[in-house]
């Protein structure tokens, strides 16, 4: 009887590769494809998207624009809501930079060394104090003192909106379950979607930027929040309520305490996402050194270019270890109170006698100009390095190679593939790793780029993202394993992971110019480079974490390094490479949008074009396209990365 069970039960079994969960979705594909396609193609036919399907939003959304242009002085929402709220933070902003300015280059610099010095000891007071007189030094302190004021408030607002979000989230599963895929969707987009929303409604201007710079940097708090209230410690927690206290108090006196590491971490986050956006706004009018970097990149000017992009790098380190060193304080002695208050004495000291000094400025005859020369340097390198260089070809050449070779021949072969084909592979790719539900989000995500009638742009700016996203992945992968076999190789990579992770996206925009000019393949380049330390750290930390008795198991065996790289190493490590793949992806996306500043054309031009010309309905429905995009990439690849994450 159980011989014929299991006879019966062999031959009822699906027969060899339909075993396979992945070849039975594919097949369930294939068969809808068969269906579907037929029908679409005899009814809209055509390799390009049908203008059948396309809705023209230019007209509504110029009619939008006027009437916001009409009413922004007269109607009552704006004059009671968005009009006070743009006033509150334009004094906000004023306000702390007058504030600054008072204080002068030599207290704010004290001021700054001495929160430094309670926080990481004396080396980083003495790193904080070089930054800000670099800052000076290069010319650039009032535009610091500019960009500092909007992050000063732009930080302080997301911190506050962030945290009240996450402690919302924290402590109701039913909010939690809300935010949760708009918060998904929030960090996914790039920095640039989320200026034309603000613009539509604040015009350009300093209000317009402090509250993309919000939006943008406030979830990252909110996440945090939430994980460090839900971390909680239940033993402590029961032991508090045992007590008879109430929720309040075990909020203020028990989940939050415990919870501090993870709001720290929050605040350091929203400080590096806040500089970034800050940075990027500069395209709306947000002033200070993002406003010079852009108009030195508008006239290809990179030595103007690289003196507002070095204090930007030095403000984001800065700020960056100061809030790390402030987390990882937690639970240390404190230093004594009558160093801090010697400190503070003289802090003040040095503010006064700027003040009474008339030194409040910094002193012209202290400033250096990098401008020049490194313009020189550039024209030499355009002389002698951009091409005719033997054997290898110059640095224009390579990229006039790779345009030519990789970029034009991908953009070409997705342009020319029938449109229901490229929704039938991203519906494969989606399907393959997640749900049907994940499918069906990702290919109405990028049907809807055809319906918004951007369908070609989208796809060149696809061909972009592809192939950053390749070139990111073999160096990445090839650092990340060279790091984690190495512990010499890994000490010297951290610092140069360190600063590349804290620049700013806009900054990396500087050097691809100048090596390679304006183009595609540059902003490629700045993609590559912006999306690399995170590739190669995931990495080798994924290699690093596979568990040693399966390596010893295998040296055991007689396999050699590069087997139990191959077959041990690798297969265990996959979860954080696939990560790696998704945090790639979106990273080249930010980048490769902000690439239409320097000839990166396709969605990322468009965006541009708009913001410059005052044509809002062209740069919302690039900056649409460029959000389903994003959404698309994500779900493609986001379900394995929850898998790597929940597998750490």
């Amino acid at each position: 009887m159980t011989a014929t069970i299991t006879a019966t039960t062999r031959k009822a079994s699906p027969p060899g590769v339909l075993t396979s969960r992945a070849a039975r979705k594919l097949l369930a594909l294939a068969l809808l494809a068969a269906v579907l396609v037929p029908l679409a193609t005899a009814r809209w036919g055509g390799a390009t998207w049908p203008a059948a399907l396309t809705v023209d939003l230019s007209e509504p959304l110029g009619r939008t624009s006027d009437w916001i242009i009409d009413n922004r002085d007269s109607h009552p929402l704006f004059l009671y809501f968005f009009g006070h709220v743009s006033n509150a933070v334009v004094v906000s902003v004023r306000a702390v930079y007058l504030g600054l300015l008072a204080v002068g280059w030599a207290g704010v610099t004290a001021v700054g060394a001495l929160i430094a010095w309670r926080v990481a000891g004396v080396r980083l007071a003495a790193g904080t104090a070089l930054a800000f007189l670099a800052c000076g030094a290069l010319g650039m302190w009032v535009p610091t003192m500019q960009t500092l004021a909007l992050m000063v408030v732009a930080v302080v607002t997301s911190v506050v909106v962030g945290a009240l979000l996450g402690l919302a989230a924290g402590l109701s599963d039913r909010t939690e379950r809300a935010l949760r895929p708009v918060l998904d969707t929030m960090q996914v987009l790039p920095a640039f979607a989320y200026l034309l929303p603000v613009v539509l409604v604040f015009g350009i201007g300093v209000p317009a930027a402090v509250l993309a710079t919000v939006v943008y940097a406030a979830p990252p708090m909110a996440r945090l929040t939430s994980l460090g209230l839900r971390g909680a410690d239940k033993e402590v927690l029961e032991a508090v309520e045992s007590l008879g206290s109430t929720a309040r108090q075990r909020l203020l006196t028990a989940r939050i305490p415990l919870a501090r590491k993870e709001l720290l971490l929050g605040v350091n986050q929203t400080i590096m996402m806040a500089l970034s956006m800050a940075v990027i706004a500069s395209v709306i009018g947000a002033g200070g050194l993002g406003d010079r970097v852009y108009q030195a990149l508008a006239s290809v000017d990179v030595g103007a270019a690289l003196a507002a992009g070095i204090p930007i790098v030095l403000l984001a380190v800065v700020l960056d270890r100061v809030t790390a060193a402030a987390g990882a304080a937690l639970g240390d002695d404190p230093k004594p109170r009558r160093y801090l208050a010697l400190a503070l004495v003289a802090a003040v000291a040095v503010a006064v006698a700027g003040r009474f000094a008339g030194r409040l400025e910094w002193p012209g005859a202290w400033t250096v100009n990098i401008a020049e020369p490194v313009n020189r340097a550039v024209a030499w390198m355009t002389d002698h390095l951009y091409s005719g260089v033997p054997v290898i070809g110059g640095t224009a050449d390579w990229a006039a190679r790779f345009t030519t070779w990789v970029l034009d021949p991908l953009r070409d072969g997705l342009q020319w593939l029938p449109w229901w084909s490229v929704l039938l592979v991203v519906a494969a790719l989606a399907w393959l790793i997640g749900t049907w539900r994940t499918a069906l989000t990702a290919v109405l995500a990028m049907a809807a780029t055809g319906v918004l009638g951007v369908w070609k742009p989208s796809l060149d700016t696809l061909s972009q993202v592809l192939a950053a996203v390749a070139v990111a992945l073999v160096l990445g992968f090839a650092t990340g394993i060279a790091a984690a076999r190495s512990d010499r190789f890994e000490r010297l990579l951290r610092p140069v992971l360190d600063v590349f992770q804290t620049m700013p996206q806009f900054v990396y925009l500087i050097p691809v110019v100048a090596l390679f000019g304006v183009g595609r393949a540059p902003a490629v380049a700045a993609a590559v480079v912006y999306a690399l330390p995170a590739v190669v750290r995931i990495t080798a930390q994924g290699l690093r974490q596979v568990d040693p008795a399966a390596l010893e198991s295998a040296r055991s065996l007689g396999a050699t390094s590069g087997q139990q790289l191959r077959q041990v190493q690798l297969p265990l490590a996959r979860p954080a490479l696939l990560l790696a793949v998704n945090q790639g992806v979106v990273l080249v996306l930010a980048v490769v949008i902000i690439g239409g500043l320097v000839g990166g054309g396709a969605l990322g031009y468009d965006v541009v074009f708009g913001l410059a010309q005052g044509d809002l309905a062209t740069g919302l429905v690039a900056g649409a396209a460029i959000v389903c995009l994003g959404l698309m990439l994500d779900r493609v690849t986001q379900p394995t990365g929850r898998r790597a994450k929940k597998g750490a």
